[in-house]
């Protein structure tokens, strides 16, 4: 996880960014950060594991990010969440989003944003570890593979 800390800390000194308390973004900021490492962490893994082709890819990738299988994956962690990001999900969770998925229902929908908002959070505390051993017990936990 060093290589991710290293990312994330070069993001911030070459783009200037300063220091910012995480409380303060709302929970769908965080959605939207965690939306795009988590569809990062399953496509590195994918890639790494076959080589084939975009569209086999994409599909493999698609399977794991829809709404459904967030949500399954964050009912699946609730027990091993800590006090705090039971916080954070749940905030993601109840946020008022003035859009839905395509293809879920709005209790989905809801889920996979507190998951994403949770894996946002992580990201940006700098808690890279912590993100990758949850999105792992939670594929354990359904006995899904990636």
């Amino acid at each position: 996880m060093e290589e991710s800390l290293r990312l994330l800390s070069l993001i911030k000194r070459d783009f200037g960014l300063r220091e910012v308390d995480l409380k303060t973004y709302s929970p769908l900021t965080l959605a939207f950060v965690g939306d795009c490492i988590y569809d990062l962490i399953l496509r590195t893994v994918i890639v790494e594991r076959h080589n084939a082709s975009p569209n086999q890819l994409h599909r493999e990738k698609s399977r794991l990010a829809k709404a459904a299988a967030q949500a399954q994956m964050a009912e699946a962690l609730q027990p091993y969440l800590t006090p705090e990001e039971e916080a954070v999900y749940r905030r993601g969770r109840n946020a008022k989003s003035h859009t839905t998925a395509k293809n879920a229902s709005v209790l989905d929908y809801r889920k996979a944003t507190g998951l994403e908002a949770l894996y946002g959070w992580l990201y940006l505390s700098g808690q890279e570890e912590r993100m990758i051993a949850l999105l792992r017990l939670s594929l354990d936990r359904l006995g899904w593979k990636l």
